[in-house]
């Protein structure tokens, strides 16, 4: 009988952070000594993907080479579940790793009001960034800080709906029938 090896500590680190990027629809991305920002992503090739400026989610302060911080929750009980370090990559536009990274991340963006031209305009508008995991996690089950990560939201001009008007239930869902005896 043969002895297995135990896989290595970094095997399962990245074994966590693939199938957390692959479930998880949104992470956080912070530079040294900024603040999380969600993004919506992809996983593709060992790395997560991101799409952004030019109509998409704001990229502002991300840019090549760059060392960040992401963190990504459990599906699940959506706690954070590991946070780990990552060097961006911009993706040359109409390149074969942008094409991969694009067509992933279609699939992702289901509310894009010209989906098929959605290539077209991200190749001329936005920026397709990769974010490759290197290192250890920083965080990760058994390695949670004790803290909070509480936040004050980011100012935005944007204003919350009024309430709705108190007939609009019953126009929306109508009449209760009456049950016949």
């Amino acid at each position: 009988m043969g002895m297995t090896a135990e896989p290595s500590a970094e095997l399962l680190d990245r074994a966590l952070i693939e199938e957390a990027a692959k479930k998880s629809g949104l992470l956080w991305v912070r530079r040294d000594g900024g603040r999380d920002r969600a993004l919506w992503h992809a996983w593709v090739d060992d790395a997560v993907v991101v799409v952004g400026d030019g109509g998409e989610q704001p990229l502002e302060g991300l840019g090549e080479g760059m060392d960040v911080v992401v963190t990504l929750r459990s599906r699940d009980k959506w706690g954070r579940l590991v946070a780990f370090w990552a060097r961006t990559e911009l993706l040359a536009p109409r390149s074969e790793a942008w094409r991969a990274a694009v067509d992933e991340l279609k699939g992702k963006r289901l509310n894009a009001l010209d989906h098929g031209g959605v290539d077209e305009r991200w190749a001329e508008d936005s920026r397709v960034l990769r974010l490759v995991p290197h290192g250890t996690s920083v965080e990760h089950p058994g390695a949670m800080p004790d803290a909070a990560h509480a936040a004050a939201p980011v100012p935005t001009p944007a204003t919350t709906r009024r309430a709705i008007p108190a007939a609009l239930p019953k126009l929306v869902l109508g009449r209760r029938r009456r049950s016949r005896p």
